[in-house]
Protein backbone atom coordinates (compact mmCIF):
# COMPACT_ATOMS: atom_id res chain seq x y z
CA UNK A 1 0.00 0.00 0.00
CA UNK A 2 2.90 2.49 0.62
CA UNK A 3 4.58 1.61 -2.25
CA UNK A 4 1.53 2.25 -4.68
CA UNK A 5 0.98 6.03 -2.38
CA UNK A 6 4.31 6.93 -3.12
CA UNK A 7 4.20 5.77 -7.25
CA UNK A 8 1.02 7.97 -7.54
CA UNK A 9 2.47 10.68 -5.48
CA UNK A 10 5.73 10.78 -7.67
CA UNK A 11 3.42 10.48 -10.82
CA UNK A 12 1.65 13.63 -9.83
CA UNK A 13 4.90 15.48 -9.02
CA UNK A 14 5.65 14.69 -12.30
CA UNK A 15 2.51 15.80 -14.04
CA UNK A 16 2.52 19.04 -12.39
CA UNK A 17 6.21 19.91 -13.47
CA UNK A 18 5.42 19.23 -17.07
CA UNK A 19 1.95 20.91 -17.00
CA UNK A 20 4.17 24.39 -15.99
CA UNK A 21 6.60 23.81 -18.57
CA UNK A 22 3.65 25.07 -21.22
CA UNK A 23 4.50 28.46 -19.77
CA UNK A 24 8.02 28.25 -21.28
CA UNK A 25 6.78 28.22 -24.70
CA UNK A 26 8.78 31.79 -25.73
CA UNK A 27 12.02 30.30 -24.40
CA UNK A 28 11.31 26.75 -26.14
CA UNK A 29 10.45 28.85 -30.04
CA UNK A 30 14.01 30.79 -29.01
CA UNK A 31 16.19 27.77 -28.15
CA UNK A 32 14.26 26.06 -31.44
CA UNK A 33 15.23 28.70 -33.77
CA UNK A 34 18.57 29.19 -32.24
CA UNK A 35 19.72 25.46 -32.77
CA UNK A 36 18.08 25.37 -36.77
CA UNK A 37 20.17 28.58 -37.71
CA UNK A 38 22.98 27.21 -36.26
CA UNK A 39 22.98 24.03 -38.48
CA UNK A 40 21.56 25.85 -41.29
CA UNK A 41 24.61 28.21 -40.50
CA UNK A 42 27.18 24.79 -41.19
CA UNK A 43 27.79 25.60 -37.50
CA UNK A 44 27.95 22.45 -34.37
CA UNK A 45 26.04 22.24 -30.74
CA UNK A 46 28.15 21.35 -28.47
CA UNK A 47 26.39 19.68 -25.33
CA UNK A 48 27.29 19.31 -21.59
CA UNK A 49 26.51 18.67 -17.80
CA UNK A 50 27.70 16.52 -15.02
CA UNK A 51 26.27 13.23 -14.03
CA UNK A 52 22.44 12.55 -14.86
CA UNK A 53 22.92 15.73 -17.27
CA UNK A 54 26.03 14.70 -19.01
CA UNK A 55 23.98 11.59 -19.63
CA UNK A 56 21.09 13.84 -21.12
CA UNK A 57 23.84 15.68 -23.16
CA UNK A 58 24.97 12.24 -24.48
CA UNK A 59 21.47 11.59 -25.09
CA UNK A 60 20.30 14.13 -26.99
CA UNK A 61 23.65 14.31 -28.93
CA UNK A 62 23.34 10.74 -29.99
CA UNK A 63 19.63 11.61 -31.70
CA UNK A 64 20.65 14.06 -34.11
CA UNK A 65 23.62 12.62 -34.84
CA UNK A 66 22.32 9.37 -35.57
CA UNK A 67 18.14 9.24 -35.55
CA UNK A 68 15.45 10.69 -33.49
CA UNK A 69 12.40 8.92 -34.76
CA UNK A 70 12.88 5.40 -36.09
CA UNK A 71 10.38 6.45 -39.21
CA UNK A 72 12.69 9.63 -40.43
CA UNK A 73 15.71 9.55 -41.73
CA UNK A 74 17.66 12.71 -42.91
CA UNK A 75 21.40 13.64 -42.80
CA UNK A 76 23.42 13.59 -39.73
CA UNK A 77 24.17 16.49 -37.76
CA UNK A 78 26.31 17.91 -36.08
CA UNK A 79 25.71 17.69 -31.91
CA UNK A 80 28.50 16.64 -29.87
CA UNK A 81 29.16 16.34 -26.26
CA UNK A 82 31.93 17.56 -23.94
CA UNK A 83 31.61 15.10 -21.47
CA UNK A 84 32.45 11.49 -23.06
CA UNK A 85 36.49 11.73 -23.95
CA UNK A 86 37.71 10.55 -20.43
CA UNK A 87 41.13 11.63 -21.15
CA UNK A 88 40.61 14.99 -21.88
CA UNK A 89 38.73 15.08 -18.91
CA UNK A 90 40.77 13.55 -16.49
CA UNK A 91 43.75 15.52 -18.26
CA UNK A 92 41.93 18.85 -17.49
CA UNK A 93 41.03 17.66 -13.95
CA UNK A 94 44.43 16.76 -13.23
CA UNK A 95 46.41 19.50 -14.97
CA UNK A 96 43.95 22.39 -14.11
CA UNK A 97 40.57 21.97 -12.51
CA UNK A 98 37.57 20.08 -13.18
CA UNK A 99 35.94 23.39 -13.40
CA UNK A 100 37.86 23.44 -16.71
CA UNK A 101 36.25 20.02 -18.10
CA UNK A 102 34.30 21.58 -20.46
CA UNK A 103 35.29 25.05 -21.10
CA UNK A 104 39.12 24.05 -22.02
CA UNK A 105 37.84 21.78 -25.13
CA UNK A 106 35.02 24.39 -25.78
CA UNK A 107 37.49 26.93 -26.12
CA UNK A 108 39.44 24.66 -28.51
CA UNK A 109 36.96 23.39 -30.93
CA UNK A 110 34.13 25.98 -31.75
CA UNK A 111 33.92 29.00 -33.77
CA UNK A 112 31.50 31.68 -33.84
CA UNK A 113 28.89 29.87 -36.09
CA UNK A 114 28.52 27.39 -33.19
CA UNK A 115 26.63 26.66 -29.69
CA UNK A 116 26.08 25.88 -27.01
CA UNK A 117 23.89 23.24 -25.22
CA UNK A 118 24.27 22.93 -21.27
CA UNK A 119 22.33 21.00 -19.13
CA UNK A 120 22.34 21.82 -15.10
CA UNK A 121 20.04 20.96 -12.83
CA UNK A 122 21.29 23.71 -10.18
CA UNK A 123 22.59 26.21 -12.35
CA UNK A 124 25.45 26.60 -9.99
CA UNK A 125 27.90 23.60 -11.00
CA UNK A 126 30.90 25.93 -12.02
CA UNK A 127 32.19 23.89 -14.75
CA UNK A 128 28.91 24.92 -16.55
CA UNK A 129 29.40 28.30 -15.19
CA UNK A 130 32.73 28.57 -16.47
CA UNK A 131 32.06 27.43 -20.32
CA UNK A 132 28.56 29.84 -20.41
CA UNK A 133 31.28 32.53 -19.57
CA UNK A 134 33.62 31.29 -22.44
CA UNK A 135 30.61 31.20 -24.87
CA UNK A 136 30.00 34.99 -24.02
CA UNK A 137 33.90 35.85 -24.47
CA UNK A 138 34.15 34.09 -27.97
CA UNK A 139 30.91 35.31 -29.04
CA UNK A 140 28.85 31.79 -29.27
CA UNK A 141 25.49 31.95 -28.29
CA UNK A 142 24.29 29.95 -25.31
CA UNK A 143 21.19 27.45 -24.22
CA UNK A 144 20.88 26.20 -20.98
CA UNK A 145 18.34 23.83 -19.49
CA UNK A 146 18.37 24.50 -16.13
CA UNK A 147 16.44 23.62 -12.54
CA UNK A 148 15.19 25.66 -9.13
CA UNK A 149 15.75 29.43 -9.88
CA UNK A 150 18.32 28.56 -12.56
CA UNK A 151 21.18 29.41 -10.59
CA UNK A 152 24.40 31.55 -11.65
CA UNK A 153 24.17 29.43 -14.71
CA UNK A 154 20.97 31.66 -16.18
CA UNK A 155 23.01 35.07 -16.01
CA UNK A 156 25.59 33.90 -18.91
CA UNK A 157 22.44 31.92 -20.79
CA UNK A 158 21.58 33.62 -23.69
CA UNK A 159 18.38 30.94 -23.61
CA UNK A 160 17.55 29.93 -20.30
CA UNK A 161 14.86 27.66 -19.74
CA UNK A 162 14.18 27.20 -15.72
CA UNK A 163 12.33 23.78 -14.98
CA UNK A 164 10.54 25.27 -11.64
CA UNK A 165 11.50 22.56 -9.38
CA UNK A 166 13.79 21.68 -6.17
CA UNK A 167 13.26 18.00 -7.08
CA UNK A 168 15.74 17.15 -9.03
CA UNK A 169 14.65 13.74 -10.25
CA UNK A 170 11.64 15.69 -11.86
CA UNK A 171 14.09 18.60 -13.33
CA UNK A 172 15.80 15.82 -15.17
CA UNK A 173 12.74 13.97 -16.47
CA UNK A 174 11.42 17.49 -17.90
CA UNK A 175 15.02 17.90 -19.29
CA UNK A 176 14.84 15.37 -21.45
CA UNK A 177 11.65 15.55 -22.54
CA UNK A 178 12.48 19.85 -22.90
CA UNK A 179 15.60 18.34 -25.11
CA UNK A 180 13.29 16.05 -26.88
CA UNK A 181 10.56 18.19 -27.91
CA UNK A 182 13.10 21.04 -29.21
CA UNK A 183 14.92 18.54 -31.20
CA UNK A 184 11.54 17.14 -32.79
CA UNK A 185 10.58 21.05 -33.55
CA UNK A 186 14.63 21.36 -35.37
CA UNK A 187 13.88 17.80 -37.04
CA UNK A 188 10.81 19.14 -38.75
CA UNK A 189 11.97 22.13 -39.75
CA UNK A 190 15.21 20.64 -41.85
CA UNK A 191 13.00 17.96 -43.01
CA UNK A 192 10.68 20.71 -44.32
CA UNK A 193 13.40 22.58 -45.60
CA UNK A 194 14.52 19.12 -47.92
CA UNK A 195 10.98 18.83 -49.30
CA UNK A 196 11.09 22.57 -50.66
CA UNK A 197 14.29 21.40 -52.51
CA UNK A 198 12.32 18.80 -54.55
Amino acid sequence: MKFDLELKKQIRENIKVKKSLVLMSKSLINATNSIYQTLKNNGKVFLCGNGGSAADAQHLAAEFLIRLRPNVNRKALPFLTLATDTSTITACGNDYSFNDIFSRPFEALANKNDLLFAISTSGNSKNIVNVLKKSKQKKIKSISLLGNNGGKAKTYSDVPIIVKSKNVARIQEAHIFLGHFMLQMVEDKILKDEKAKF
